[in-house]
């Protein structure tokens, strides 16, 4: 049989190897053979696709019982076709075996099977049948099966013992919709852009953010679920050291020092878009908040909130002997008394 290839082998695991085992295995595998993790290396580039293609079939357990099916049928290539699809034909019209399992004799090579397996044809191979059926055909492991009716045009000139030619369109696994995290630094959530992500099942994607996202929401990726369902990506925001979100506002806590507290004049704050200028009042007090209007997050109606600053009062650690000595003379000319309500 043309082209076979030995899933168990090209992953390196026992025939009789669960589930588990298996997706550990292709874990492993696809973690060391992913084309990121080997730029250029086109041997593990087609070693990646092969793990991917066996893990595929082998993590199903219907996929994986028609491969051993059509496994044990390439080992036996003496087998009469024609007496197994006698045999087969039955089952798939409904009649005695009820499992509806795929002929082998019905392939000419390997590729064409796997190409019926994983659904990837629209259409089945031919079979010569005398009656009509009406039965359920469950393809590419879905959890649902999709009915398929298979009709046999009878015309007048039909009698006993002869035969018509019937094709049969192969049923679509259903789609399934799955869901995945993923954590955005800050400044990604509000520019957007493009950003690779890994998914657990070793793909890469290239995903075009938009700008202001925030944490809970959900991004959709069409056709990139499971047989063509959806892919939605659940975003967090992670925390910031300066930023703090508060709905479409930005806080911020601002160090100034004393003479900046008491005397006011410009300091650069740090903001999405980067630094700017802002004057602060003289004689401002700690936990203040002044506004940087238009300077927040984005709303998602085509404004943006506002940046709140707030001052934060900041005594130096150590001083410089002009420093201590300017100190020293402020100390003994200012008026200044906090304590002067706490006399009797």
């Amino acid at each position: 049989m043309q082209n076979f290839r030995n899933y168990y082998q090209i992953l390196g695991v026992a025939r009789d190897s669960s589930s588990e085992e298996i997706k550990k295995v292709y874990r492993r595998l696809a973690r060391q053979y992913h084309p990121d993790m080997n730029p250029g290396n086109k041997e593990a580039e087609e070693k990646f696709k092969d793990i991917g293609e066996a893990y595929e079939v082998l993590s199903d357990p219907n996929k994986r019982a028609q491969y051993d099916k059509f496994a044990r049928f390439w080992q036996q290539k003496g087998t009469s076709r024609t007496a197994r699809a006698a045999k087969s034909w039955g089952s798939r019209l409904g009649i005695g075996n009820r499992e509806k399992e795929l002929d082998p004799s019905q392939f000419p090579d390997f590729d064409s099977f796997l190409e019926h397996l994983l659904g990837r044809q629209d259409q089945a191979p031919t079979a010569s049948v005398a009656r009509s059926a009406d039965y359920d055909y469950r393809a590419n492991g879905s959890a649902s099966a999709t009915r398929v009716r298979s009709t046999v045009e009878v015309g007048d000139d039909w009698s006993p013992g002869t035969t018509k030619t019937v094709r049969k369109i192969a049923s679509r696994a259903t789609p399934r919709d799955v869901e995945a995290r993923l954590t955005l630094p800050l400044e990604k959530a509000y520019k957007g852009g493009h950003e690779r992500i890994r998914l657990e099942d070793g793909r890469s994607l290239e995903v075009d953010m938009p700008p202001g996202m925030l944490t809970g929401q959900r991004l959709r990726l069409r056709g990139q679920g499971i047989d063509g369902g959806d892919l939605y990506l659940k975003i967090t925001v992670a925390t910031h050291p300066l930023f703090q979100l508060q709905g479409s506002d930005v806080l911020i806590l601002l160090p100034v020092t004393p003479s900046e507290a008491i005397l006011g004049g410009p300091v650069e704050v740090p903001t999405l878009d980067g630094l700017v200028k802002m004057n602060v009042p003289p004689g401002v007090t700690p936990g203040k908040r002044l506004r940087l209007a238009n300077k927040g997050y984005p709303t998602g109606k085509g404004s943006r909130g506002d940046q709140l600053v707030e001052i934060l009062v900041t005594l130096p650690k150590e001083l410089t002997p002009q420093e201590r000595s300017l100190y020293e003379q402020l100390r003994q000319v200012e008026s200044f008394n906090p304590r002067r309500d706490l006399y009797l």
